[in-house]
This record gives C-alpha cells, structure tokens and sequence, in this order.
C-alpha cells in the first residue's frame, strides 16, 4: 500500500475511535478488550512508522513530517498502555514503542517533547520489570514463565533506550539504584531486586570489548564503579529474599572486572558465596546458581585469589564430601553443583603462585578421599543384590570419576600437570577408578564415567596414558550395546589423532576386535518398526566410518594393510555399502573421504595386491551408484558435500591410474549404465580437467541429467 494512503487510513481510524471515546482508557475496566485495543494501537503505530521508513527512504521529507508527526500524538497513548498494569496489555505495545525508539534513534537532534517521551519510557520500562507480589519463586509455573518472557521483551526497549540515550539511562539507572541501596532494610524485596537487575542490564545496554566497563569512557566508568561499590559494600547480599540474593550473585560476576580496580572488595563478595548467603543458603535454587557463579568468579579473578586460596579451600571443604548412599546422609549440594565445586578447587590450586610441592600436596588432598571412598564403595556394589542399591551405589562411583575429571579442567595440557608436580596424583587416579570397568554390574554407567575420565587424561598426561588403554578397551569392548561403542569409538579416535605411530602396535592389536564387536551390533535382527534400534545402528555406523576416517587421516592406513587380504576386504566392503546403500548423507561424505584416502595411498601402480582391482570393482561403482540413487537428493546440502567427496575420490582415482581409468570409464564400465557415447565423451574431459572445481560442478550437473 502507498504509504501515504496508508498513514491517511491510520490517521481516520483514529479519530473514529478518539470521536467514539476509546482513547479515554484510564475509564476503561474491560482487560480483554484493552488488549485487543492495545494491539490495533500497536499496529496503527507501526503502520506509521512504516509509511515514515518508506517515505524518508523515498525523499519525501514533507509526507515523512506528517507521519511521524502522526506517530507522535499515538505516545501519549501508548505510555498509558505500556505502563497499564496488566502485562498483556502493557506486551502487545512493545512493538510500537520499540521502532519509535528506533525512529528517535535516527534523529540527529531530538526535541523536548521527543527527550521527555524517552525518559517516560525509561520510567515505565522500570516500573514494569518489578516482579508483582504473587509471583511464585519456589514453584515457578506458566504465569511465572510467561513474566520472564515478558522481562526479556522490556529488556530489548531498555537495550533500545540506551542507543537512544545513553547518558539518560545510565542517569535514570543510578538514581533508582542509589535511592533504593542507600534504604534496602525497609525496602520491599521487588524493588530491591529490580534496582539491581537495571545495574546488570546495563553491562549488555551500555557494551563494551572484553567487559571493560571501568575503563574508557571516565564518567560512565565512574558510575558504574560506584554503583558497584555501593552494591558490595551496602550489605544487600543479606536481603531475606531469593530473587534479590541471585540479582547480587548475578551482578558481582558479571562486573568480575570491578574487583581488578577496586581489590579490597574481593574479601567480602568471597565470604557472600561462602557462607549462609550463597552456597549454604537454604533455597536448592540460590545453591544450585551460586556453585555456578562461584566457579567463574574465581576462575575470573584467578590471579586475584592467592592470599585466600588455603581459607576458601577449607571452607568448602564440607561442600565435597561424597554423598554414599546409605545412612540416609545427604550431601550439602548435588552432585551437578559439587561439579562446579571440585572444578573451582581445581582452578584455585593450579594457578596458586605456590611451588610445585604444595599444589601437589593441596591437589592429593582434594582426590585422596576419592579414591578411598571409590575403592570402598566398588567392592561393596561387588557384593549388592537389590538393584535399586547396585544403581544408587554406580551412580556415587560415577560422581567421584566425575569430580576427580573436573578438578583436570584447570590444565591445559600435560606440561601444566607436569609444572603443577601432579601427573602421579592423576595416574594414582587412574589405577583406582580401572578396576570398576571389569565390574559386571552397572557396566553403562561406571564405564561412562571411565570413558570421559580416560579423554581428560589423554590431554592432561598425554603418552603417560597409553600404558592404562590396552586393558581399558579390552574391558569396555566385552558385551558391547550400539550406544556403548558410539561412546568409545570416539576415545579410540582421540587417542589415534594425537598419538599416531606410538599406537600402532595396540591398534592393530585391537583393530579386529573392534570391528567384530560393531559388526555383531549391526548384524543383529531388530523389528522392522523399531525406529531407535534403526537409529542407534544409524549413529554406530557413523561412528564407525568416523574410525576409519581418523585411522586413514592420520597416516595409520597401515594398520588396515597389515590386517590380511580377506580382513581388509571385511573392512572396507561396509564402507563401499554405507556409501551407496544408506540414505545418510552424513555417513556417505565420511565414506567417500575414505575411499579417496585409501585410493591415494594404495592406488598407485605399488598399492598392495589387489586393491587395483578393488577399485573398479567396488569404488568406482559406488562414485555412480550413489548419486543416481532415488534418495540421494542433490537439492540437500549434506547431499551435495557428500557428492563433492565423491568428485575428489573419481579425481584421485584418476590421479594414481591415469589413462587406464578413462578407458575404463569409456569403454567399459559407463556403457554398461547406458550412457550415451557424447556423455561419456563430455564426462572424461571433465574428469581430465586440472581444475577440481570444475569436474565437481560438472558432475552434479551429470548426476541431474542422469537421473530419471
């Protein structure tokens, strides 16, 4: 619609509607019929301010006045609405209100009028985001879910505003949090809270690089600094409210770069998380979030903690106790939050400025109860016979791997664990928690937390390792499910990747067994309808293509050689099928990459006997087959990176057997699909063309022709 036709509709409805008395709402008791009329105002608002865009766009600054001038006499009304007390009413405005902000933020001067409906929106944005006395915090339900959405709306006009204004809304926020900081005893919780939720959103309203709020800009450093002094100092971490509790943990986090200016705050926010107000509040809730922020406020101010590592280490010493189960003992925190704890721990000992000695001494006195409490707890699920026992009893095994593998988070790498005096600490570690893999009860969840222990290990202690994987995947190869050996393929890759030819005697050791344990999953009968069992044989082929991917990529094509003739036939045969029979394009990009890689290195005139042959009995059909399948859908973007893999395996093999592979493609194998013989023509000129590129297009093209 021309948008002056379109803003002289919106003007005539209005005054319809201002004539029959609608705008008077302040009179008006129907809250369903103010959210109806408060989206119709929204609308009419927007269609201005869209007439205004084109119009502006178009050079017609006269008709461009009229309308936003038209905008203007609908902000009255809208404030009325987006202050209404009723949050649909006040949500179905916000569009309005959040492109006028954008008109004004377009304005190179803005007048009075205009500066003044800024600051009501600011004061209604404020007004709004308060949380109302029913709101259920400890049981949060829809109307709960359907305010915090709320929230993040009023969030994107405050965001808005500060483009506007920045300096108005960084004012307006120091006003409100000051005036409500300085009385927060006799203050009602929402209005403390909503006080300091407006000084976090300003981290994102007002952005800068990296968090550097309190440098640059010297006058709004100097107002953030001293509402965050105000904030820690005040003593409203004591507040008797949850909401205002989390609002501080929240904030003193997200400003951790306050504390770098201003380091003598660090004790007191420290003695917040570490006592009744933070990880040993009452709520689950406050634990639960603070064990989180905790753990980033530390790793934060990492160089900060020194002069209080041994003190906060004591302190949560209660807070890492293994929670058995039995004596119906429960421990202070979940297991997901003792997490947090034991990696904080971590963290606060590695980048200590203590010598070697004392971070190891510190770091075995955080893993030694560990491992005690494993090697009792394993025995006595040895000796369990109610299932519900075993499964509680696997789940406490399964934490403490857990714990002892977060505490490794602090390293990097192995020269870390080396500096820090702590790889006999780790390999102790892995000597205790071995033996519950040959365990034959609860095999899925001790060996998950084995899997995961033994990947943080590869990276910490590198090559130290490689004594304990022998007997580890020999355990976890027995009685192998399809999701257990998606989870330890990975391991295996991992381990090939980074170590390469120092694994080659242990992978051609277990090469085969690995494969017979995959084949055995694949090959077992599963109900036609049985759409998991079909996935789960979906994702362990991939997995297995993922192997052989990793193991040819990383130069050990040789461990696949030295298998013997009729094995690595075995091995390669799935590998022509997952390329041509599964409708997985996934699983068929990773087989091509495969084929491409093995007819690189063997597919020269010196490749071992037979694999010649292998090549065009198998890999060369398959380049075809695939593509001109039905459900090999060219318009699919995994589809056509598994075609651009099949390009480069037909280049490669083109590569290694030069003119003999154009005459069989000419006189032998493209006939036999019935090619026409100026295709077959056109085709091998393309594949002879040095440009890759432009065989990959061409061959896409073949296949859409081709294809009935």
């Amino acid at each position: 619609m021309d948008p002056v036709d379109k803003m002289k509709l919106v003007e005539s409805l209005c005054q319809v509607l201002q004539s029959a008395g609608f705008f008077s709402i302040d009179r008006e008791e129907d809250v369903d019929f103010l959210a109806r009329f408060s989206k119709l105002v929204n609308g009419m608002g927007q269609s201005l301010i869209v007439s205004w865009t084109k119009l502006i766009k178009n050079g017609d600054i006269k008709n461009a006045q009229e309308a936003l001038q038209g905008t203007e006499t609908k902000v009255a009304l809208m404030l009325q609405l987006l202050i209404h007390e009723d949050d649909d009413i006040s949500s179905n405005i916000i569009g309005f209100c959040y492109d006028y902000l954008h008109i004004l933020k377009q304005l190179t001067v803005l007048s009075d009028q205009q500066k003044a409906n800024v600051e009501a929106i600011m004061l209604a944005v404020m007004k709004k985001l308060t949380y109302d006395e029913e709101y259920n915090f400890e049981n949060e339900g829809e109307d709960e879910a359907m305010f915090v959405e709320y929230r993040k709306q009023l969030k994107l006009l405050l965001d808005r505003l500060a483009q506007v204004s920045p300096e108005l809304l960084l004012a307006s926020v120091r006003r409100v949090f000051s005036s409500t900081l300085q009385n927060w005893q006799t203050t009602r919780f929402m209005e403390a809270e909503v006080a300091i939720r407006l000084l976090y959103m300003l981290a994102e309203a007002l952005p800068v690089s990296h968090g550097a709020h309190f440098s640059g800009d010297v006058s709004k450093a100097s107002a953030l600094q001293d509402m965050m002094r105000t904030l820690v100092t005040s003593g409203v971490s004591s507040y008797q409210h949850t909401s205002v509790t989390l609002e501080f943990f929240e904030t003193v986090v997200r400003y951790e770069k306050f504390f770098t200016v201003e380091p003598q705050h660090i004790p007191c926010v420290l003695m917040a998380f570490l006592d009744h107000r933070g990880l040993w509040h009452p709520s689950a809730k406050v634990q639960s979030r603070t064990a989180y922020l905790f753990s980033r406020f530390v790793k934060s101010l990492n160089k900060q903690m020194n002069p209080f590592i041994e003190d906060i280490l004591n302190r949560i010493q209660d807070l890492l106790e293994l929670s058995p189960p039995e004596n119906g003992y429960q421990s202070l925190l979940s297991s997901d939050n003792q997490l947090f704890i034991y990696e904080t721990a971590g963290v606060l000992i590695v980048n200590s400025e203590y010598p070697a000695e004392r971070k190891q001494a510190l770091m075995r006195n955080l893993l030694t109860p560990l491992m005690e409490k494993f090697k009792i707890l394993l025995e006595k699920l040895m000796l369990a016979q109610d299932k519900e026992r075993q499964a509680s009893l696997a789940d406490c095994l399964n934490h403490a791997v857990g714990f002892a593998s977060r505490t490794s988070k602090a390293f990097s790498n192995k020269q870390t664990v080396k500096q820090c005096g702590c790889s006999e600490v780790y390999l102790d570690c892995l000597q205790t928690f071995l033996p519950a893999l040959s365990c034959p009860l609860q095999k899925d969840v001790l060996r998950s937390g084995v899997r995961t222990f033994l990947h943080r290990m590869i990276i910490c202690l590198e090559e130290e390792v490689l004594p304990f994987i022998p007997s580890a995947s020999e355990h976890m190869l027995k009685d192998c499910e399809a999701k257990d050996l998606q989870e330890f393929i990975p391991l295996i890759n991992q381990i090939t990747a980074k170590f390469k030819i120092q694994v080659s005697p242990f992978l051609q050791q277990m090469f085969m067994p690995l494969l017979h344990a995959i084949f055995e999953v694949l090959l077992r009968p599963a109900e036609e309808n049985d759409q998991s069992a079909a996935l789960e044989k979906q994702m362990l082929r991939r997995s297995y293509f993922a192997f052989l991917q990793t193991v040819t990529g990383s130069g050990m094509s040789e461990v696949i050689a030295n298998q013997g003739a009729e094995n690595v036939e075995q091995v390669l045969v799935p590998v022509i099928q997952g390329a041509v029979e599964y409708p997985d394009p996934i699983a068929q990009k990773t087989c091509f990459i495969i084929l491409s890689k093995l007819v690189e290195l063997w597919g020269g005139k010196d490749g071992p006997v037979g694999f010649a042959d292998f090549v065009y009995k198998h890999i060369v059909p398959a380049c075809f087959l695939a593509p001109l399948k039905q459900t090999f859908d060219l318009a699919d973007a995994q589809t056509v990176l598994a075609l651009s893999e099949c390009a480069v395996t037909l280049k490669t093999i083109h590569l290694k057997r030069g003119p003999e592979c154009v005459q069989y493609l000419q006189q032998e194998y493209l006939p036999s699909l019935q090619v026409a013989p100026e295709i077959i023509q056109e085709f091998c000129q393309a594949l002879q063309q040095p440009d890759a590129k432009v065989f990959k297009n061409y061959l896409k093209v073949f296949f859409q022709r081709a294809k009935p």
